[in-house]
């Protein structure tokens, strides 16, 4: 089984290394050494512009890099595509899955449990309220456990337990 699982991550790192580093710098020298032999050496007025291929691929280099890094901005900040992507990984990827719902769960305890300790800390009682508050997110964390491990849950994607809880009367 260990082996199985070298090969796969071996595989992973080959597929990574070649499509980003090795595929993409010979797609760039492909692009620009058929555009310069294809195109621009059969056109007077563009071998005038680029009278060599280095100064070709200079000036490119030059234009294409801004372009193409402002074009990446715009992936990641300014559309949509983006967060399509993250929206697919995370349907995807059970690993972050499971850090957002455990995540969701364990903020609220551990906030309340900072105030309560922030009060004993400071000799100050804690009210009814603020007991109840905590029973009930232990209770939710408790049901929260015992659902994880619930078979029937391993490809819901919801993050809230509301949302289980109700899928688990569905099911019911």
């Amino acid at each position: 089984m260990q082996f199985v699982k070298t090969i796969f991550r071996a595989w992973f790192y080959f597929r990574n290394g070649w499509s980003l580093y090795l595929a993409f710098i010979m797609a760039g020298i492909n692009t620009l050494t058929i555009t310069y032999y294809l195109a621009i050496e059969k056109y007077p007025l563009l071998l005038g512009i680029f009278p060599t291929f280095a100064s070709y691929v200079v000036l490119m280099v030059l234009i294409a890099v801004p372009i193409l890094t402002a074009i990446g901005y715009l992936h990641y900040k300014k559309s949509g595509a983006f967060k399509g992507e993250i929206d697919i990984y995370m349907e995807t990827d059970p690993y972050q899955r499971r850090t957002v719902l455990n995540t969701e769960m364990l903020m609220p305890m551990i906030l309340q449990m900072s105030l309560l300790l922030a009060k004993i800390s400071k000799n100050e009682k804690i009210t009814d309220d603020e007991s109840t508050k905590l029973s009930k997110l232990q209770s939710d964390l408790s049901e929260y456990i015992n659902l994880k491990f619930d078979k029937r849950y391993l490809g819901i994607l919801d993050t809230d337990l509301e949302k289980l809880k109700a899928s688990e009367k569905k099911l019911k």
